[in-house]
């Protein structure tokens, strides 16, 4: 592995639906988001009203496009487990209603007169923000997601070249982005399969564009989730051999069907033991406290450990002397800029890569974040924006433009 690594300019899906037992009545009367914007349309959605609501059925109004703005019908979206935390005060009080989802595909439905890259028709996506400053460094950089002034997230947010209003997402029928934070979808995607990529794929496809992952070096994925099991498969279609670690044995043959080549069972010290300075490249995807030092006796010279989950408690200190004596780097990331979202999205139609999904309904929404906490999903839930407006009764379009 040499040093100096370039860093890139911006650079069989499984389906269930979750009906059996409904989380959000159908026959539910529909919360109506306070409004005074003049134009605009309202749609069916599914969000939060308070920390212990649940995701109950909600109509919410979305704006006509301004000049430079795309309006999408939503189709699909992702349930990553940051809307858990969200929707459920994990991540402390919040204006509400809250409507989440950030792994959003849909199709166009109309745009600006100032939009030249979409056409009604096309199917495009939004992943994690809506807008950014666009003017500091990082943001001309086309690393938007590190804005010095904050990105705006796509819910949640207080989006400032809107009045301030709170950004609402995906788990609605319809939503309105300025063009520069929307994503083309090839259509070699399904699409259903494709709206994890939006967050869990480019999370993981960016520290392993960042290191510079070469055919034949060995990379290591730890934890066996969402993130994980896209970071074996685009870290495979890189060319890279790739070695999972699991707590348990059980996700071995799991681990191998993804295309990992090896498999450690890190409760097996012996196993831990063999692997040390095998690898160039530790993506570590677990969100529990653990101990990373673990994972850095893996790494050699010139080896990298990339921390992409937030732990919900402390984590053991990083012992320096494993860094020194072997120049190691331990560093976070952050899902990726618009540019390198695309390149991710063209890597994954040319490769055949999506995720491995079970598509929910909407009255499916609570069991499904219930599911995800538990841990039981191979490997991402994706909503049927189709069946909100049965899972949200009555709710009614608005009058659109004034």
């Amino acid at each position: 592995m040499s040093p100096g690594r370039p860093v890139l300019p911006g650079a069989d899906k499984v389906r269930r639906t979750l009906t059996d037992e409904a989380s959000v009545p159908p026959s539910s009367a529909p919360t109506r988001e306070a409004s005074t914007a003049p134009n605009g349309t309202d749609v069916a959605a599914c969000g939060a009203t308070s920390a212990t609501s649940g995701l109950v059925p909600l109509v919410i109004h979305r704006r006509d496009p301004k000049p430079d703005d795309v309006e999408i019908d939503i189709e699909f979206c992702g349930l990553c487990h940051s809307d858990v935390h969200a929707t459920r005060g994990e991540w402390g009080e919040r204006p509400w209603p809250l409507v989440p989802g950030h792994e959003i595909v849909g199709r166009v439905s109309r745009v600006g007169v100032d939009v030249l890259g979409f056409a009604v028709g096309d199917r495009v996506g939004v992943g994690c923000m809506v807008d950014s400053c666009r003017e500091c460094e990082n943001c001309l950089d086309g690393v938007e997601q590190y804005c010095e002034r904050g990105m705006v997230g796509t819910y949640g947010a207080a989006d400032p070249r809107n009045g301030g209003e709170l950004t609402q997402g995906g788990y609605s029928q319809r939503i309105v982005v300025t063009e520069k934070f929307v994503l083309r979808i090839p259509e070699a995607l399904d699409p259903a399969a494709a709206a994890p990529l939006l967050c869990a794929g480019i999370t993981t496809y960016s520290p392993l564009r960042y290191f510079g992952v070469e055919p034949g070096e060995r990379v290591g994925v730890v934890g066996l989730g969402g993130l994980g099991h896209m970071a074996v498969r685009l870290a495979k279609a890189m060319g890279a051999e790739v070695t999972v670690f699991t707590r348990s044995d059980a996700k071995s043959g799991a681990a191998r069907e993804l295309g990992a080549d090896a498999v450690i069972v890190t409760s097996d010290p012996e196993q831990l033991a063999a692997a040390r300075r095998t690898l160039d490249l530790v993506i570590d995807t677990v969100a529990a406290p653990h101990d990373v030092n673990d994972y850095l006796r893996t790494l050699r010279l010139d080896g990298a450990l990339f921390q992409l989950s937030l732990p919900s408690g402390q984590m053991a200190p990083v012992d320096p002397g494993l860094l020194i004596r072997r120049r190691l780097t331990y560093a976070g990331s952050l899902i990726g800029g618009i540019a390198e979202t695309q390149e991710m999205l063209d890597f994954c139609a040319e490769h055949g890569v999506v995720s491995d999904i079970e598509l929910v309904a909407a009255d499916g929404l609570n069991e499904a974040y219930d599911r995800m906490v538990a841990g039981d999903v191979k490997y991402r839930f994706v909503l049927d924006t189709a069946t909100l407006a049965a899972g949200t009764g009555s709710a009614q379009a608005g009058e659109g433009q004034a």
